[in-house]
């Protein structure tokens, strides 16, 4: 999954309206910014793979840390735990929670079984990624869906809250458009740090969300 766990974090802001988007973004797509560092670190190891699929040319080889669903719980629980300790809004870290969580789930969807519950034990995931224009097609409504709620549930403020809303839409469908058709990464560090580069979608929107408000006020939540 790439764009699928954008909208896991587009989705949350109906659960969790007072969560900046910066945060409910970061949930989902945390492990993906944990995992080059790992790799950066020798800590965990995938080899790259030649394959005419382009979802299948990574192969994972070590990843319990990042990806181990304990560990993936331990992760959700740390995170979740620091944002109410920031905020004290119970209802966003419990979304923040399932986000983080989700990532696991929705992995074990897609990957082959290359998914650990912890190091050394046997491997999960369904292999929808066997299947690529199936892959694409979900992963693509799910982040229309995502877009479609986040639209509902927010309004701009001014033209930043509209422009840079788009601008993230267009070049997070671009990026995953250039990562399923362009070329392999050259070489591990390469994928690593280009995947880093991803935590900049973060900030961005948390910029401009706090452009945004709420279609409708409920301060109850």
């Amino acid at each position: 999954m790439f764009i699928g766990h954008y909208a896991v974090g587009l989705i949350a802001k109906k659960l969790a309206p007072r969560a900046s988007l910066g945060a409910l973004i970061a949930a989902p797509i945390l492990l993906d910014l944990l995992w080059p560092i790992f790799l950066l670190l020798g800590w965990e190891h995938v080899s790259i793979v030649q394959n005419t699929n382009p979802f299948l040319r990574l192969q994972f080889d070590s990843y319990p840390i990042s990806h181990g669903l304990v560990a993936v719980v331990g992760w959700a629980t740390l995170f979740a735990s620091l944002y109410f300790g920031f905020t004290r809004y119970a209802s966003g870290a419990i979304v923040i929670w399932i986000g983080v969580v989700s990532h696991w789930l929705m992995d074990y969807v897609v990957h082959r079984p290359d998914l650990p519950l912890y190091s050394g034990s046997r491997l999960f995931g369904l292999g929808l990624w066997n299947h690529v224009w199936a892959t694409i097609s979900i992963e693509v409504l799910l982040f229309v869906i995502g877009v479609w709620i986040y639209l509902r549930q927010t309004k701009a403020k001014d033209k930043i809250g509209d422009y840079a809303l788009w601008a993230f839409i267009v070049l997070l469908l671009l990026a995953y458009a250039g990562a399923t058709f362009g070329p392999s990464p050259r070489s591990v560090k390469a994928l690593a740090i280009g995947t880093l580069v991803t935590s900049l979608f973060i900030p961005w929107a948390w910029w401009f969300d706090a452009h945004r408000e709420e279609t409708l006020q409920n301060p109850e939540r």
